[in-house]
């Protein structure tokens, strides 16, 4: 790396000091980048890992020297092959991190739960963490803790996709139910991934090349309050579960 600028203390705000992730990445050889959940993670020289999540607002952009930086570029971090990775957030609710394994093990990512693409439990597994939980559906689904990458748009699609309402005890859930919730989260997840993810009318999540996803004109459930279910044509309606709007059908999801 022939440059590390950190324009915005607040993006740097999870390590003890916003500085660290500056010294700490200058000069260093990026060996692998993975991701997990809603993170991602970049296995750094000198047994470090860079942390990074894009919050609400936040995206990566790849440019080069001299090209006109987006608004908001709060990070900007160049390359030996005179790329740039930039870093625009304009509500600041994203974040980067450099952690030591120690204090990565006392981060958030250590309390993340499996990966919601690559490592989804057994159905009877989830269906045991699952049993006799009150709290609704949709708030569980939300939870890291429980399954990692699950946002507010997708956990919508994935329990219309399951036919389930979003504000159903978790507990309540058959077997049956659990299994088809499982098989929910890996077709929207890769059909979102397929589709370049989703771009709302704000465009604050835009591909790293610039464009916008593609996934917005083939949501089912979520944004659609009022107009008529792709699968039987009943109202799609809204609710608030957990202070986050949901959207579902009453008629085909139960």
């Amino acid at each position: 790396m022939i440059h590390v600028e950190v324009r915005h203390p607040r993006l740097a705000r999870r390590n003890e000091h916003p500085a660290d992730v500056r010294d700490r990445l200058l000069g260093r050889v990026i060996h692998r980048v993975g991701r997990r959940g809603k993170f991602l993670l970049v296995d750094v020289e000198g047994d470090l890992t860079w942390v990074i999540h894009l919050g609400m607002s936040g995206r990566i952009e790849l440019a080069y020297p001299g090209q006109l930086e987006k608004p908001h570029t709060h990070v900007v971090v160049g390359t030996d092959r005179g790329q740039e990775m930039r870093m625009v957030d304009p509500r600041t609710f994203g974040f980067m991190a450099v952690y030591t394994p120690e204090e990565l093990a006392r981060s958030t990512i250590a309390d993340l739960g499996p990966d919601a693409l690559h490592d989804l439990p057994p159905t009877s597994v989830w269906a045991q963490r699952l049993a006799g939980r009150k709290v609704a559906i949709k708030t569980l689904l939300l939870d890291q803790r429980l399954v990692a990458g699950l946002g507010n748009i997708y956990a919508d699609e994935v329990l219309h996709r399951a036919g389930i309402r979003p504000h159903r005890r978790a507990g309540s859930l058959t077997r049956e139910e659990v299994n088809r919730l499982r098989t929910a989260v890996r077709l929207v997840l890769r059909a979102g991934l397929r589709w370049g993810g989703t771009s709302l009318g704000d465009l604050a999540y835009l591909l790293p090349d610039g464009r916008a996803g593609g996934y917005l004109d083939r949501l089912r459930a979520y944004g659609r309050e009022g107009l008529p279910c792709r699968r039987d044509g009943a109202p799609i309606e809204r609710t608030v579960i957990g202070g986050r709007s949901s959207f579902w059908c009453p008629q085909c999801q139960q």
